[in-house]
């Protein structure tokens, strides 16, 4: 009977206090008082939980923080201070730390993603860079060698044609001396036959004067003047034709242009004789067989003359043909050499700018390389290592939202990711 009584007693009590807890105005004191917004004297419990979850929560971010990328580390003291406070115990709090983090685990991986893309930039600028500067390298070498080439090419033009344009003068030089040889020996040819005919006509004269006294039937009269017209008429008048007389050597109207005159002492007067005169047929014929050797000697001479004069003449214009014919090809291979000089010049020339050119952008190529290697050797060497530790500090993050989200704590987990904040 009396625990009749007590029951409803007890129930009276927790009715009055359920309305007192339940009242506008405690409700609106447990707001500020208490961990949860809104939050019942019955929800207490839960919000007691929310609270060991946010603790476990800013522990772990807190770790995190502490070896955190310091670009990185901002947003976590964000996420720290969103849930610190008595404010924080509830969903959409945790909803916005939620979001917070998922933008942090983008970001991380957006920077994964742009140190993959620098790595293969790296990579492959500094190989295509290094197989330019190679290139640019068997370049120039090339050039340096294809220089040296020319130079020797200029001085060994240079050389031929120093020796082309002597022989060239020198070859004028001889078609001169021939040419003026060969008109002396013409001359001489000249005068020897224009003498030795000079000397055989005389002799020939000679000769048949000789036999007009001693063998008349030998002697040949001189031809018969012949006149002209008016001078058979005057003579037909009874006019008397008077003729000079023959000039020449003796009178025997044979000269000689190139028979000089000489003081010369004139001839002893014939020795005297005794008794009359008479004709010596022996010492004549002695004396005629004598002119006709001389005359025979002076034929041999002329022959030989006019044969040596041939010769002399077939050598010279073989010769003057020769000369004209090296003459010509000498001068086109001097101008065919000059123009490969002036061609290896302007190649050289052209070599040499473009050396130039080549080693300018060698050394472009050699400080851009180094701008390379400023920019990438840092990255390229560290780049496994800052790799692992944005994924442990996306693990630690993803944990954090597991946790948040009302998986088990046990999943959270803090790895060293130092790294990044030591080496960024």
């Amino acid at each position: 009977a009396e625990r009749t009584k007590t029951r409803p007693d007890e129930l009276l009590a927790i009715a009055v206090t359920i309305k007192v807890l339940n009242d506008d105005g405690a409700l609106d004191l447990f707001k500020k008082t208490l961990p949860g917004a809104g939050s019942s004297f019955v929800q207490t419990q839960t919000g007691l939980n929310l609270k060991s979850k946010r603790d476990k929560v800013v522990q772990a971010m807190r770790k995190v923080w502490a070896t955190a990328n310091a670009h990185h580390r901002p947003g976590l003291d964000f996420l720290v201070l969103a849930l610190t406070g008595n404010r924080a115990l509830n969903s959409g709090t945790f909803d916005k730390v939620i979001k917070m983090i998922d933008n942090m685990v983008a970001e991380l991986k957006k920077e994964q993603k742009d140190d993959d893309g620098k790595l293969d930039y790296c990579r492959v600028s500094l190989d295509q860079a290094d197989d330019k500067k190679k290139s640019l390298e068997r370049s120039v070498e090339d050039l340096e060698n294809e220089i040296e080439k020319a130079k020797d090419l200029i001085v060994t033009l240079s050389d031929e044609i120093k020796t082309l344009s002597a022989g060239i003068v020198d070859l004028d030089k001889s078609v001169v001396e021939a040419t003026e040889q060969r008109k002396a020996e013409n001359e001489e040819f000249k005068s020897l036959m224009a003498s030795d005919a000079a000397a055989k006509d005389l002799l020939v004269f000679a000769k048949n004067r000789l036999n007009k006294f001693y063998n008349p039937k030998l002697y040949v009269a001189p031809p018969k003047q012949e006149l002209s017209a008016e001078e058979r008429i005057y003579v037909n008048q009874g006019g008397v034709i008077t003729t000079a007389a023959p000039g020449g050597i003796a009178g025997t109207g044979i000269s000689f242009a190139n028979v000089q005159s000489h003081d010369q002492a004139a001839p002893p007067p014939p020795p005297a004789t005794w008794g009359a005169y008479s004709k010596k047929t022996e010492g004549s014929t002695g004396v005629i067989a004598m002119i006709d050797l001389l005359i025979k000697d002076l034929d041999k001479e002329m022959t030989e003359a006019e044969t040596e004069e041939k010769d002399a003449q077939g050598d010279y214009e073989t010769m003057m043909q020769e000369s004209s014919a090296k003459r010509v090809a000498d001068s086109k291979s001097l101008a065919d050499k000059q123009g490969a000089k002036a061609d290896t010049e302007a190649s050289l020339s052209d070599a040499q700018g473009e050396k130039k050119d080549s080693v300018g952008e060698l050394m472009a190529t050699a400080k851009y390389i180094q701008s390379l290697h400023s920019e990438c050797d840092w990255l390229i060497k560290y780049y496994d290592v800052r790799k692992e530790a944005r994924a442990g500090e996306i693990d630690s993050l993803v944990n954090a939202k597991a946790v948040l989200s009302g998986a088990d704590f046990s999943l959270l987990q803090t790895k060293n990711i130092g790294f990044l904040s030591r080496h960024e």
